[in-house]
Parts: structure tokens; C-alpha cells; sequence
């Protein structure tokens, strides 16, 4: 057997001196930020300001879920979790509207677990509130390596489920949405050992992390018209775009289909993307045939091998 690395805890002022100007600033490259987004199952989250400002106070990082521009408030400490740190948070998501709050320390107390598992069980799905305990780990010499670990996060199912008797946007095909995209999940976690899968949402669409801030995969479905699909969604990149489609004949080829090639001119997105039509009934209990919850995973799996790899040489 190989010789083996003994892993080892580093201090975090080790590797960040100064919560501000070290970690904050660490965090909101954009790397990172899609480290921590993989991790939590948020699609692509993208900085708008560090230090911004929230009355007397300033946010470490405001940023935005970029798909749906839903806002995002980190807040940051090298200690332990205090009240003052609650306080902000609150703050903080009130004045910016927020929709996903994410607190980020050294150790998380037992008291502000309970006050975040409190907060996502009694409030509505506008709402969710995470604590993460940040870690730095070392194996014999190497560069220190981060490691976020959840400590409490939504509980998403209850929580859409409790509000969709008093909530007039959560309607009855949300709720099959998110129970469709549940049921892919467990099936993909079964069965694929390639695809990074997050959490669900009840929405027409499911994303993929490629491991690349450039694109991701996403998965969607049309209640009205029948068709499920899978394209590659790129947000911002139209020169990325141009590449891909240069190299059309060979993707579609090691692909295995034609593809929907959709500059959609005038926006900053781009999209490339699969579809199949069903027979599936969209209704709440309905059961979904496994052929289709497998040629989504097939077709997310084909994406990410061959978009990834091309990708990958374009942005070299």
C-alpha cells in the first residue's frame, strides 16, 4: 500500500489574518464562491458588492443567484457565532430583500443552531437561512485546503408543503415540479456516479454544477407542452457561445442528437439545449416512468463530458 498523508486541523488566522480584508475578499473570488455554491446547492452565486452598505452597518458579501437573481447575504466571522452576528443577519436580509442568508464561522454554537433551524421552520419559502462551520484542513505539507460544513439548512419539502394552503405562489404545480425534480434526484443518486446533484426547488428547472463558473447543465420541464430537456445554460459568455457552435458538427455527433443551438440575441445568456416529448400526466401523486428520469441523467452525463471538455479547452 502507498504511503498515506496524515490530515491536520490549521487555524483559520493561519491562512487568514484579518476577517475583512483576508477571508471576505478570499471568499469573493469567484472560484471560491462556486465551492461554497456546490456545496449548499444554490445555483451560481455571483458577487454584486463586498462591504456593502445596509444603513449603519456594512454586509461582507451581497450577491445573487444568477439564474434567478434571487439576493444573497454572507455574513462572516473567524470565531465563534455571536448574538451581535444574528442581529446582522436579520438586518441585513431585511434591507436587501434577501432570500438566501448564509452565516460562515469558525464554530457554530448550539444556541445559534437553534435559532437557524427555528428560523427556517417558521418562516416562509422566501426565506432560508444557513450556518456553516468553515474548517482549514492540511495533509503533511501541502497548502491548507477549506472545508465548509452545514450545520443547518432549509428544510425545503416541509416548508413548501406547510406554506402551500396559505401561500398563493405556491401553487399545485410547484408542487409537482419539486416533487418531480425529487424523485430525479433519488434516482440520480442511485445511479450516477458523475452528476454533482443540489437541492430541489419547485420550479421548471433543475441545475448542474460543471465545475466551471462558465456554464452549467440544466434540466427542465414543460407541463404545458409535455417536453422535458437538457441544455447547457451559459450566463454571460456569448464569445464562449461562438466557439462551441464552431465545433457543432462534432459535439452533436458525440452527443448523439441535434441540438438546439439559442444565442438569444440581445441577452447576456446563451443556450444549447435537448428535448423529449412525454406522456407524463402533471398531476399531484403521479407516478413517473423511469425511462425518463433516465434519459435525463443520460443526457445531464453526456453534457457534462463533452460541453466540459470543450469548454474547458476554450477557456484555457
Amino acid at each position: 500500500m502507498a504511503n498515506l498523508g496524515k490530515l491536520k486541523k490549521i487555524e483559520l488566522r493561519e491562512g487568514w489574518n484579518h476577517e475583512a480584508l483576508d477571508f471576505t475578499n478570499w471568499l469573493a473570488r469567484e472560484e471560491n464562491l462556486a465551492m461554497l455554491s456546490e456545496e449548499l446547492g444554490i445555483d451560481n452565486i455571483t458577487v454584486l458588492q463586498t462591504e456593502a452598505n445596509a444603513g449603519d452597518f456594512k454586509i461582507d458579501i451581497l450577491a445573487e443567484e444568477e439564474q434567478t437573481g434571487h439576493k444573497i447575504i454572507i455574513e462572516n466571522q473567524l470565531e465563534k457565532t455571536n448574538h451581535d452576528h444574528l442581529g446582522k443577519i436579520l438586518t441585513y436580509a431585511s434591507s436587501q430583500d434577501a432570500k438566501y442568508i448564509i452565516w460562515i464561522a469558525k464554530e457554530i454554537r448550539d444556541e445559534h443552531k437553534q435559532a437557524i433551524d427555528w428560523l427556517n421552520e417558521h418562516t416562509d419559502d422566501d426565506l432560508n437561512f444557513f450556518a456553516i462551520q468553515i474548517e482549514l484542513w492540511q495533509i503533511g505539507n501541502s497548502e491548507p485546503a477549506p472545508k465548509f460544513n452545514i450545520i443547518s439548512k432549509p428544510n425545503d419539502w416541509a416548508k413548501v408543503v406547510k406554506n402551500s394552503a396559505s401561500q398563493p405562489n405556491i401553487t399545485d404545480t410547484k408542487l409537482v415540479q419539486l416533487d418531480f425534480w425529487n424523485k430525479f434526484k433519488d434516482y440520480a443518486d442511485k445511479n450516477s456516479k458523475k452528476l454533482r446533484l443540489r437541492k430541489t426547488d419547485p420550479q421548471h428547472w433543475y441545475s448542474l454544477s460543471m465545475g466551471s463558473s462558465e456554464a452549467h447543465i440544466s434540466l427542465t420541464i414543460n407541463t404545458q407542452t409535455n417536453i422535458i430537456g437538457c441544455e447547457l445554460y451559459i450566463p454571460h459568455d456569448k464569445e464562449l457561445f461562438a466557439e462551441l457552435e464552431e465545433k457543432k458538427v462534432v459535439i452533436e455527433k458525440e452527443i448523439g442528437h441535434k441540438l438546439e443551438w439559442m444565442g438569444l440575441e440581445g441577452k447576456k445568456a446563451s443556450r444549447i439545449k435537448l428535448s423529449k416529448g412525454t406522456d407524463i400526466k402533471w398531476e399531484k401523486g403521479n407516478e413517473i416512468k423511469t425511462e425518463y428520469l433516465e434519459w435525463l441523467m443520460k443526457q445531464a452525463e453526456k453534457f457534462q463530458d463533452v460541453f466540459g471538455k470543450y469548454i474547458k479547452e476554450a477557456t484555457k
